[in-house]
């Protein structure tokens, strides 16, 4: 890139740190301290900031960088990625939304203990929870990296690892000073900013195609080396039965992962009641609708006008397509427009980061402190304010992220968070739903139901081509691979809702009746919610 990309977009880039420091030292003074603040920012966001908020916290790095790019190299197969990610609010907003505000008050933990005994409960969920947070968080990390890579013309790896590091120390600001408050307001910043950016390249690539999309497809077809099999599936999982499997495996953990995202589900805690978190929901899927469709046109639009070959020259997995995009629909690299118009996306991918891995990491600091420091202080012990810990939990959990991002500099972004969305589908959806809907679920079904499906989900993340035996792995020179597929969740779902099955029937304990008959209407009511 040009001295002048890199100028322009690191001002911009300076401009949106500026204002969203600006956003949480305000907020700070205004904070009063207690743990309603800090969690659930006070409890008095509307159902259209909200959704706003939620819309904000979703569309990841992995959706704006790695969804389009994954469709500028593979197709119609990327496409599972905007569908999934979609279709999965359906799951939300009919299932999980509305009672999750009624029966809990911070986190996942909150629901499941309503009615459990809470010290294991909560040492499984939080665990769980934190889990998911950090793999999610190393996908934003990942986009940062290959954001800033791509900026300096790919030289200097030693930028790409001080901006990781950077934007963890930017997330443990955020969280550590704003708490729930700043960063729905940061979400709220960034979500205007990522509609706005990816409308605007929407419309400059059907004009590039006077507005007719099958040339669009058409072109992208013929640039991609695969003729018409671009526009088919298989062509990234099809062919054998294995790359089949892991079709559904991944199609799995996107539709019943965002039910079990942690960050996700404390943001129905930010709005006053249950009808305002479900009107929370509609207002997000509305955005994240329309964004989803955007990505579809702007990952085709990548393939057709700049190409697969030069998408992947830049970075083997895609996650540069749009920037690139953003640098041919404004006039190439020597033009004004281009370089204008790469610097204002990729100052816009740096905001979704920055903003995603805040609102990640307040979640993840929440469960550590609300759910395993509460369970596991002993009672001698001096107990130290939730809050303090949770900013102390920030910043161990920044410290992890970031090494972790360092080592997965090399993966694609939306397939990293896909396996944070098995992770979630396997350890946090059934034991959520279970507690909500199962009249005889008991503690020991509900701590084997995580576990059940979270050691599953991570021992198989290891034994697969992910992390070593290909040319892709995180540990390309080693070979344990064992699990042939990419994703877990055609397994890890199924254990993680047998576990807890079996969990309850082999239980000694009795289901309390009076809880669950309290819980129930809690959940359907709203009488003597927080």
């Amino acid at each position: 890139m040009t001295a002048d990309h890199q100028l322009l977009a690191l001002l911009l880039f300076s401009l949106f740190v500026a204002v969203t420091l600006g956003i949480t030292t305000w907020v700070s003074r205004h904070r009063h301290g207690s743990a309603e603040e800090f969690y659930a920012g006070g409890r008095l966001f509307s159902p259209m900031e909200n959704g706003f908020a939620i819309a904000g916290d979703y569309m990841s790095a992995a959706s704006f960088l790695g969804i389009s790019g994954l469709i500028a190299l593979f197709g119609y197969d990327g496409l599972l990625y905007s569908v999934g990610f979609l279709v999965a609010w359906l799951v939300v907003l009919f299932l999980v939304a509305e009672l999750v505000r009624n029966c809990g008050r911070f986190t996942l933990a909150d629901v499941v203990a309503a009615r459990m005994s809470e010290r294991p409960v909560r040492i499984a969920a939080g665990t769980s929870s934190v889990t998911v947070s950090v793999l999610y968080l190393v996908a934003q990390m990942v986009g940062a990296g290959t954001l800033v890579a791509l900026l300096l013309g790919g030289e200097s790896e030693a930028a790409q690892a001080w901006t990781v590091i950077g934007v963890g120390a930017l997330m443990v600001v955020y969280v550590s000073m704003g708490g729930m408050r700043a960063t729905t307001w940061i979400q709220i910043v960034k979500a205007v900013l990522l509609m706005g950016g990816a409308v605007a390249l929407t419309v400059l690539v059907l004009v590039r195609f006077h507005g007719d999309f099958d040339q669009l497809l058409r072109t992208a077809a013929e640039r991609s080396g695969h003729g018409d099999a671009f526009l088919a599936p298989g062509l990234k999982y099809g062919g054998d039965w294995v790359a089949r499997f892991d079709f559904i495996s991944l199609g799995l953990a996107l539709v019943l992962g965002t039910a079990g995202l942690p960050h996700i589900l404390s943001r129905f805690y930010t709005v006053p009641t249950a009808r305002a978190a479900r009107r929370s929901v509609v207002w997000s899927i509305g955005l994240i609708g329309g964004f989803y469709l955007m990505t579809i046109v702007l990952g085709f639009g990548a393939a057709a006008v700049v190409g697969p070959e030069a998408v992947r020259s830049s970075n083997a997995a895609g996650n540069t397509a749009v920037p690139l995009l953003a640098l041919d629909l404004g006039g190439g690299t020597d033009s004004t427009g281009g370089t204008v118009l790469f610097a204002i996306v990729a100052a816009i991918a740096f905001a979704t980061i920055l903003a995603v891995v805040a609102g990640i990491t307040l979640a993840s600091s929440a469960s550590v402190a609300h759910d395993l420091y509460a369970s596991l202080r002993r009672k001698r012990s001096k107990p130290r304010s939730e809050v303090a810990v949770a900013r102390m939990a920030a910043v161990a959990i920044g410290m992890i992220a970031i090494g972790l991002g360092l080592l997965a500099k090399d993966l694609n972004v939306a397939f990293l968070v896909g396996l944070a969305f098995a992770v979630a589908a396997s350890a946090n959806l059934p034991v959520l739903l279970y507690s909500l809907f199962w009249r005889g679920f008991t503690t020991r079904g509900a701590v084997w139901s995580v576990y059940g499906g979270l050691v599953p989900s991570l021992v198989l993340v290891l034994l697969s081509p992910v992390v070593s035996g290909s040319a892709d792995a995180l540990f390309p020179s080693l070979d344990f691979q064992v699990f042939p597929l990419q994703n877990p969740g055609l397994v890890s779902i199924p254990l993680g809702f047998l576990a807890g099955w079996l969990g309850t029937v082999m239980s000694a304990e009795p289901p309390d009746a009076a809880r669950h008959a309290e819980t129930e209407v809690r959940s359907l009511t709203g009488a003597g919610a927080v």
